[in-house]
């Protein structure tokens, strides 16, 4: 489309103004081509009428739309000219407080003039690592591009920063060095970024004046190369400068200051050691005095003096030369006040012992008479002679003022030498960047030698920045691979082709110097003859023949030619320097050691710069012709070789460009002067750049971008599946003309205005889209307005029908209403007369129905009693036949069930003989059957003799109720008794009377008292009502008073509990800050120790390795990475008794100097518990055990062996059924109540003393059985083969109780096989005779056990007949209690006594009877179980028999000798220790620690293994006592997981092991230590294995602080995991896809937010979360712990992500915090799927959550400022303020956030105490703690596996 068609009505121009330089305006009306005049509207709400150049046609420059101003790249402008790079810079630095932009690849940076607080070190670790386009414009993103180029690319890199003096060019080179030395490091300990960094304050010092436009201005150009290693780390710097202003030295103008230094030595002067300088104040002084400003406001000259003394002592210059630089300041100020006096013309003198002279000499340590001789004469040098010749006072003065300047510049060479002595590195240098700060463009009312030498320079610096900037624009096309058209750009070759070519300006200057009689008139004569009107760029001023103009590339500038001769000779008289080189002042001669060079035979003075170049480390040697060739060369011709040199450096190098510009003249704070932005702007090159990129196509846009910025613009049959085509096909049907676009590999490049063009049409389209919506919308708002107007006729409508309605409805009823009135008074009269008649009609019926019923009531009667009659005959008839019938039936029943019963028995009798033989073989279990059945038997006559009892007790209760009533009878007679004596009562009665008499006299008397009394009565009353309402009063007083007293006590308590509240969160924050204090210290500890091992390390293989040719690591490696490797290396090859040489010096750091003193701790353990639960232990290991050798062994047992040892287990079992038997019999008889039953000799007692006697005497039989059995086994031991032996596992009696079904009897007949079997695989091992013994030990064994079962069994025996007489003995207590009970009742009243008694009596009866009842149950219960157990074992048995007997052939059993069945032998009883020999230590570290790969760990075996290992070892130390083996393990453990760590600390999942490893570990520690604190949880077996000998809490406290640094250690691996993925995956990232719009970008590309192949998303995050917290649960991390790091997780990534925002204006809109906010809700939704919740980690995330928030809220209102502030808690002021200043709207509708607004919530917040602190410290470590977390894991059920190696070690 043509330029013309974007003049429409309501586009905005720039326009040209004297004042704002461009103004906007808007168009009235549209634009046709040929009109000469524009009607305009200014924004001050005038209108103009523009006219166009009739010649140009030439339309006003178009203004971008709002939605790109304030771009962060200028080349991101749709529209590029002047006005809008100067208006995008103003929005930027006036309104968004930012003070860098790029334009292209230069980073324009305007001076602020004032701190701001983007410097720390925060913001450098925020933009290491970052691409230049991602972040905000900083100095720092382009050092940290040219660094990442230089690792990247291993190409040298420079900076080079220019801008006028004031632009703050040193300040950003700073920055620059500062950013290098933060992120690089230095490859040593030597801190050689410290030192190139304190080079800048020595610099500055000896460099920088103050001047009317900087009060920090430097002086002189400089070129510092830091130099870099392999690995991209600081080896070193060499610094090179240009033109020292030597004139400022001896001349200020007015409000400037000479250097600093001077003035520092001044305000030092009064220092002690100062005191031999004889200074004094700076107005005391010449050379510091001109200026008349000796003092810089908010600069203290003391201080800067401390720093450069500090930052000399940090460069190595010692004290001794501190003090000469000092005192030849000192002396060139003493100088500066030599005066002189006329003697003639011709002629002058210094007065005699002139004070300043002889302290200049003194200082100098020169002669006094021949200083001052040659102060005031010169020698001339003829061909034929040499004279003296005194000179005048003026030319005596401008002789002294060059010594000055010469002394001067002679020192600074030698400070500028010295320093790069310092910074020079002697490892080779791989790579360096060089920063250039250096003078920019400068143009003056006068302009001299120096302005000159400035532009030359600049116009060479501009000439290759024109070239780089050509060049990348080429290769961008090339890359491409679009068409490319030469770019016509401004080329100053014939301006430097006019300074430095043959014949140029500089050579003709040093023609005319060589010259006798040259000088500056004849100089610009040759310049006029030569130049003038054949050179273009060179004119000559209309009213002057002594000055020339040049047209440089950025202005005219017009040179006085006075004075160029004399600067660019530059001498100084050799006699004074021959004075000055004889001094006994050592350091002086050294500054004038190659002084010849520089000296001129010639009278000459000087002033202005001189070039100062880098002097080298070692001078060269050259022949006396070349040197004496060499001091001839003049300024120029050195500068111009010296700026070749920078040109070549400059050229091998990629560079970088930085502009900087000085926003006013004023030195205000944030105020911009657009006039000196324009002109500066010019000169640096800024313009030039933006119109080379509007020259071409300075729009560029990828495939997915532009697709996804103008989808809008598409149809959907437009979108193809290629983006690329997609994007064709539309710009050909959107742009028609092709030269306004061209189609690139992987971008879309538009000409200038084209984006613009195209913003338009989708500004449209969604405007169109909008105008729809709000048609829609308001169509819909009318129509719901419309229904609800229809509904609220309708309504009204509907209530005044209503209303008729009633009133018809009433005017209905009352019609109805008369006519019921009429109906009912009509009804009642009628009604009346009928009831008359009625009631007598009724009268009448009853009398005559009543004598009918009567009659009727008689004959019914008569006929009733007749049936009855019959009724009870009939009945008698049919029972006598019923009964005879009856009588008959049964007699014949009876007669056939006898038949039956007899064929019944004797097909049982035929049965009976057919079975005597099983029964043979099953006698035993007949007379076990008979047995029970006589216990049976026995117990039914227990149960009768108790029913006899109860009977009994029957009897008595009845006798006892029967003289109960006898006492009944006796208390009736009584009470005949006292009714006789109711006869007194009559006498009584008349004493009664005579008393009521007397009482009637007392009562009148009473009555008088009573009206007394009332009277009285009323006169209180009226007292206590008026008493009454005082105190009503009184106590309203006093609830008000405790209201005040109870709200004031409330207000003190909410005070109180709120200052305590307080008190403990600061007390809280004191604890963390300590704790977090100390775990800082630790980590620093923890990093001085791995350097010191580090150091150790390389000493070692200075010492070992003497070869200087060894095979060296890859330097890409880490230092630690490597050096650990080498070491590891040389560690693998040595023997291990090699490394035992060196004891003395090995141990000491093994113990990290602890010597700890472990005191032995006695514990009383309860042995009895211990047996028990060892015991328990043993039978499941010994179950374990035969399981696994039932798999491993053949079968080789016979079935006879089996049947006798199941028989013996039977055995064993009936033996402990009967004990059980017995107890619960004992059990029931004791439960009775009666004390007769169980007193001795009762029958109860008797029988039971019987089952007693007759239960013991079964069980010896059974003993004895048992023995026989036995014996008979061992006799037949002989008959056995030697392979059979005995083994050490059987099973125990009592585990025979608990085998209560077939499997459990099956797998106890299993496990005796297999102890017979192992015991066949060992016997070959013993002979005859060992056999013998064994046997006979096996008896021996056995014969205890039954001992010891015996006595067991008959102390139980004892015990239970003791409990029995306890009982008999407490029955009898109960009896006792009961007649004392009775006792009491008897002396109660005989109604309650008969009362009481017989409730007491029943309730003991109805307990008893209870109780008979329940026992009565219960044995039935037990009679009902043994009887099923009875069936189930002959079950049992029977079916093991049948299958013995089928697999037994005859032969086996007579043929076959009988195995002998194994003696049980104890299991051993294992404490949950590990022993290991003293010298398989170091073995045992190896594989436990060092070798262990903490994945198979994790996956096979229980969490924490390692730990629980290394503990049980130490249990075993503490339990020999031995406190060196104690020590050795423990320091051996520590130091070999620091080295693990050390080795494999980048590994997540090692560091996550060790750190599982180590708390648990401390845990184990503490929960074993014995302190009760840690035993609470612990079980009795756990607490029986707690330390016995050794406190090991010192040891703790090392194990907590290595857990620390293993925690702080993980804390940085998962810090450097996610840190590439936090700003891709939260930020970048489009979670919601289409929210967002992409918003043209420039030059610096930003990271696209489209995902492509490689791009983290929020899944990588999620999903890295998730692995890391699977790992650490697999690792058995204890969850307070892992609740930790997940909280410090979410820190990182909060705090990451909120950095990042801080610093991407690109980032800050309204669409991104939608997509912040539901990443933030996806992260919320992992802590709830994990259960973290409470874990702390979503606090963490509350200031990114504001942030969003604060993106998406209204910005407008006082409100919205009121809500903002209360909302945004978390957000430091800083903060906030930065995310509105950053807000930047993606479409023409969102509105940027207004200045006011933002004033508005700065007032609003100014009272809030928080952080300055722009970023959050994203290196912050919350402190971590370890909770006490007990084990419930019991250490002896602990298995080593074979997979760790350690079968060296044995368990105990």
């Amino acid at each position: 489309m043509a330029a013309s068609e974007l003049y429409t009505k309501f586009a905005r121009v720039w326009i040209p103004d004297p004042e704002e330089v461009w103004k906007s305006a808007e168009l009235l009306k549209d634009y046709k081509p040929g009109d000469k005049v524009l009607l305009l509207h200014l924004e001050d709400g005038r209108d103009l009428e523009y006219r166009l150049d009739p010649k140009t046609k030439e339309l006003p420059h178009l203004r971008n739309p709002d939605i790109l101003v304030g771009e962060n790249d200028l080349t991101a402008l749709s529209y590029l000219h002047e006005p809008a790079v100067l208006h995008n810079l103003r929005v930027r630095f006036i309104d968004s407080k930012l003070i860098y932009t790029y334009c292209g690849i230069v980073l324009v940076a305007i001076n602020p003039y004032e701190q701001l607080p983007i410097y720390g070190e925060d913001i450098i670790n925020a933009y290491s690592g970052q691409n230049m386009g991602d972040m905000d414009p900083h100095i720092f993103a382009v050092a940290e591009e040219a660094y990442k180029q230089m690792a990247r690319d291993e190409r040298n890199q420079s900076i080079i920063v220019s801008g006028e003096s004031g632009a703050g060019k040193t300040v950003s080179a700073k920055y620059a060095m500062r950013y290098f030395a933060t992120v690089s490091g230095s490859a040593s300990e030597a801190n050689v970024e410290e030192k190139v960094l304190a080079s800048n304050p020595i610099m500055e010092s000896i460099g920088n004046a103050k001047t009317t436009r900087n009060d920090n201005s430097s002086r002189f150009g400089k070129y510092i190369e830091i130099g870099f290693d392999k690995r991209h780390r600081i080896i070193g710097a060499n610094m090179r400068t240009y033109l020292l202003e030597k004139s400022r030295v001896v001349f200020q103008a007015e409000e400037e200051r000479n250097y600093h230094i001077f003035y520092q030595l001044c305000a030092s002067a009064k220092l002690p050691e100062f005191k031999m300088l004889r200074l004094g104040d700076a107005n005391n002084f010449h050379y510091t005095k001109q200026g008349g400003s000796p003092v810089i406001e908010g600069v203290d000259d003391a201080k800067e003096m401390a720093q450069t003394r500090q930052a000399c002592t940090l460069l190595g210059i010692s004290e001794s030369y501190q003090m000469g630089i000092f005192r030849i300041l000192a002396g060139i100020l003493h100088l500066g006040n030599v005066g002189f006096m006329s003697r003639d013309s011709d002629s002058c003198t210094i007065p005699p012992k002139h004070e300043p002279l002889s302290i200049f000499c003194d200082l100098m340590a020169v002669d006094f008479e021949e200083m001052c001789h040659w102060l005031c004469h010169r020698k001339l040098a003829t061909a034929a002679e040499t004279y003296i010749k005194p000179i005048s006072k003026l030319q005596a003065t401008n002789a002294r003022d060059a010594l000055a300047k010469h002394i001067y510049a002679k020192l600074f060479n030698w400070i500028v030498d010295h320093v790069n002595q310092v910074l020079h590195s002697a490892v080779k240098q791989h790579s360096f960047i060089g920063v250039l700060d250096i003078y920019g463009f400068e143009t003056f009312e006068i302009n001299s030698f120096e302005q000159f030498c400035i532009n030359y320079a600049n116009e060479k610096l501009q000439q290759q920045f024109n070239m780089h900037v050509f060049k990348l624009e080429q290769e961008e096309y090339m890359k491409e691979q679009i068409p490319w058209t030469l770019i016509d750009f401004y080329d100053n070759q014939p301006c430097i082709n006019l300074i430095e070519s043959k014949l140029g300006i500089l050579d003709l200057l040093d023609e005319e110097c060589k010259m006798p009689k040259g000088t500056d008139d004849t100089w610009a004569q040759k310049l006029y003859n030569t130049h003038l009107n054949k050179c273009a760029l060179f004119e000559k001023p209309r009213l002057s023949n002594k000055a020339f103009i040049i047209q440089h590339f950025a202005d005219k500038v017009e040179y006085q030619c006075e004075g160029f001769l004399e600067k660019n000779k530059d001498t100084v008289f050799e006699e004074q320097i021959k004075v000055l080189k004889s001094s006994k002042f050592k350091m002086l001669p050294e500054l004038f050691q190659d002084d010849e060079k520089a000296i001129s035979p010639s009278s000459a003075t000087s002033s202005g710069r001189t070039l100062l170049t880098r002097t080298p480390a070692k001078p060269t040697k050259g022949r006396p012709g070349q040197a004496a060739k060499e001091h001839k060369k003049t300024v120029g011709h050195q500068f111009r070789n010296s700026l070749h040199l920078l040109m070549e450096t400059l050229n091998a190098t990629t560079p970088h460009y930085v502009r900087c510009i000085k926003p006013n003249d004023f030195k205000f704070p944030f105020t911009f002067d657009e006039k000196r932005a324009v002109q500066q702007l010019r000169a640096c090159g800024v313009l030039e750049t933006i119109r080379i990129s509007a020259a071409g196509f300075p729009s560029r846009w990828t495939y997915q971008e532009f697709f996804s910025r103008y989808r809008v613009l598409m149809k959907q049959k437009d979108v193809l599946s290629e983006r690329k085509q997609t994007c064709k096909n539309v710009l050909e049907k959107l742009i028609q003309d092709k030269d306004k676009y061209q189609f690139g590999k992987t971008k879309i490049f538009f000409r200038a205005g084209q984006v613009a063009y195209l913003e338009k049409l989708r500004a449209d389209k969604l405007r169109a889209a909008c105008i729809r919506i709000q048609k829609t919308i308001r169509g819909w708002l009318l129509r719901k307005k419309f229904l609800r107007m229809r509904k609220a006729a309708i309504t009204v409508q509907r209530y005044v029908r209503g209303h008729q309605a009633r009133c018809y409805a009433k005017f209905l009823r009352r019609t109805k209403a008369a006519t019921i009135i009429q109906k009912y008074w009509r009804m009642y009269v009628i009604r009346r007369r009928y009831k008359i008649w009625r009631t007598a009609t009724i009268v009448l019926q009853s009398y005559l129905r009543g004598y009918l019923a009567r009659n009727r009531y008689r004959k019914i009667l008569r006929e009733h009693k007749a049936v009855i009659i019959q009724k009870w005959v009939r009945g008698w008839l049919a029972r006598t036949y019923y009964k005879r019938s009856m009588h008959a039936i049964i007699y014949l029943q009876c007669c056939f069930r006898r038949m039956m019963a007899k064929r019944e028995l004797k097909k049982l009798k035929i049965e009976a003989r057919s079975v005597e033989r099983y029964k043979k073989l099953h006698i035993g279990m007949e007379n076990k059957i008979m047995q029970l059945q006589r216990k049976v038997d026995e117990q039914n006559k227990d149960y009768k003799c108790l029913m006899e009892k109860l009977t009994n007790l029957e009897g008595m209760y009845n006798s006892e109720t029967e003289k109960l009533r006898s006492d009944l009878e006796r208390l009736q007679l009584s009470e005949e008794e006292a009714k006789i004596a109711t006869g007194r009562v009559l006498s009584l009665q008349e004493e009664i009377a005579k008393l009521r008499k007397d009482l009637e006299q007392t009562q009148c008397e009473k009555k008088s008292i009573e009206e007394c009394a009332d009277r009285y009565k009323q006169e209180t009353e009226q007292l206590v009502s008026n008493l009454k309402e005082e105190n009503t009063l009184l106590k309203q007083e006093k609830e008000a008073l405790n209201h005040l007293i109870v709200e004031q006590a409330k207000e003190m308590t909410e005070t109180m509990e709120k200052k305590l509240i307080e008190e403990t969160k600061q007390l809280e924050l004191d604890l963390n800050d300590e704790r977090l204090r100390y775990q800082n210290l630790l980590n620093e500890f923890s990093r001085l120790e791995e350097r010191y091992d580090d150091l150790k390390e390389e000493m070692t293989l200075m010492v070992n390795v003497p070869k200087p040719g060894h095979r060296r690591t890859d330097s890409t490696h880490s230092s630690n990475e490597s050096e650990y490797t080498f070491s590891s290396e040389i560690a693998e090859t040595e023997d291990i008794p090699s490394r035992t040489e060196e004891p003395s010096e090995k141990k000491v750091p093994l113990d990290m100097s602890l010597f700890l003193k472990l005191q032995k701790r006695v514990t009383e353990l309860e042995q009895e518990k211990q047996v028990m639960q060892d015991e328990l232990d043993r039978k499941e290991e010994q179950v374990l055990r035969s399981k696994a050798k039932e798999e491993e062994r053949p079968q080789i047992r016979g079935a006879e062996l089996e049947y006798e040892s199941l028989k013996r287990q039977e055995l064993e079992s009936e033996n402990k059924k009967l004990k059980n038997e017995l107890n619960e019999l004992r059990k029931a008889l004791s439960e009775k109540s009666a004390p007769e039953v169980t007193a001795p000799g009762a029958p109860a007692y008797r029988v039971l003393m019987e089952q007693l006697t007759s239960v013991s005497e079964e069980l010896d039989v059974r003993k004895e059985e048992v023995l026989i059995l036995r014996s008979q086994l061992v006799s037949q031991k002989e008959a056995i083969q030697p392979k059979n032996t005995m083994t050490d596992s059987t099973i125990l009696l009592e585990d025979v109780q608990k085998m209560k079904d077939k499997g459990e009897i099956a797998q106890a007949y299993i496990g005796l096989k297999e102890t017979n079997r192992s015991s066949a695989m060992d016997g070959h091992e013993l002979n005859e005779d060992g056999e013998l013994l064994l046997v006979y030990e096996g008896l021996k064994q056995a014969n205890r056990l039954l001992e010891s079962q015996l006595q067991s069994q008959k102390r139980s025996h004892e015990n239970e007949a003791e409990a029995l007489r306890g009982e008999i003995q407490s029955l009898k207590e109960e009896n006792n209690r009961q007649q004392q009970l009775l006792a009491q009742n008897l002396q109660l009243p005989p109604e309650a006594r008969i009362e009481a008694s017989l409730q007491h009596e029943i309730t003991r009866l109805t307990n008893e009877n209870l109780d008979l009842m329940e026992q009565l149950e219960k044995q039935d219960k037990t009679v009902r179980k043994l009887k099923k157990q009875l069936k189930v074992f002959a079950k049992k048995i029977g079916e093991l028999e049948v299958g013995q007997m089928e697999n037994i052939s005859p032969g086996q059993i007579i043929d076959e000798p009988i195995r002998p069945v194994n003696i049980p032998r104890k299991e051993k009883d294992f404490q949950g220790m590990l022993e290991y020999k003293k010298e398989d230590e170091q073995k045992l570290v190896k594989n436990l620690i060092l070798e262990l790969k903490p994945r198979g760990v994790a996956v096979n075996l229980i969490p924490g293994l390692p730990a629980y290992i290394l503990f049980m070892c130490v249990r075993h130390a503490d339990y020999l006592n031995d406190d060196q083996k104690v020590r050795s393990l423990l320091t051996s453990t520590i130091n070999s997981i620091k080295k693990v760590l050390k080795k494999r600390g980048d590994d997540f999942e090692t560091v996550s092991f060790w750190l599982s490893n180590t708390c648990r570990f401390l845990h184990c520690l503490k929960q074993y230590s014995g302190e009760e604190g840690f035993m609470k949880h612990n079980t009795s077996r756990q607490n029986e294995h707690c330390l016995t000998n050794f406190d090991l809490a010192e040891y703790r406290q090392v194990l907590s602080d290595l857990a620390i640094q293993i925690y702080q250690q993980l804390v940085r691996v998962l810090e450097n995991i996610l840190q590439p993925m936090i700003v891709s995956g939260m930020l970048e990232h489009e979670t919601i896809q289409g929210v967002s719009g992409v918003k043209p970008t420039g030059l610096r590309k930003r990271t696209s937010s489209i995902a492509d192949e490689g791009t983290y998303t929020l899944d990588s995050i999620l999903r890295q979360l998730n692995s890391f917290h699977s790992v650490m649960c697999q690792h058995g991390m204890d969850p307070e712990l892992i609740k930790q790091v997940v909280k410090q997780m979410f820190y990182i990534v909060g705090a990451v992500t909120l950095n990042n925002l801080l610093l991407r204006k690109d980032m800050c809109s309204w669409s991104k915090g939608m997509q912040i906010r539901y990443n933030v809700s996806q992260l919320e939704e992992w802590l709830r799927d994990k259960n973290l919740m409470n874990s702390g980690a979503k606090e963490t995330l509350e200031p990114l959550i504001q942030a969003a928030q604060l993106l998406q809220v209204k910005k407008k209102t006082d409100d919205d400022a009121e809500a903002i502030c209360s909302m945004c808690n978390a957000l430091t002021t800083a903060q906030i303020v930065k995310v509105l200043n950053l807000y930047t709207p993606v479409n023409e509708f969102e509105e940027r956030v207004s200045v006011s607004f933002i004033r508005t919530i700065q007032m609003r917040l100014r009272d809030r105490k928080d952080s300055p602190q722009l970023l959050m410290d994203a290196k912050h470590i919350f402190p971590v703690t370890f909770p006490f977390n007990p084990s419930s894991l019991a250490l002896e059920t602990i298995q080593i596996p074979a997979s760790l190696g350690l079968g060296f070690i044995s368990r105990v």
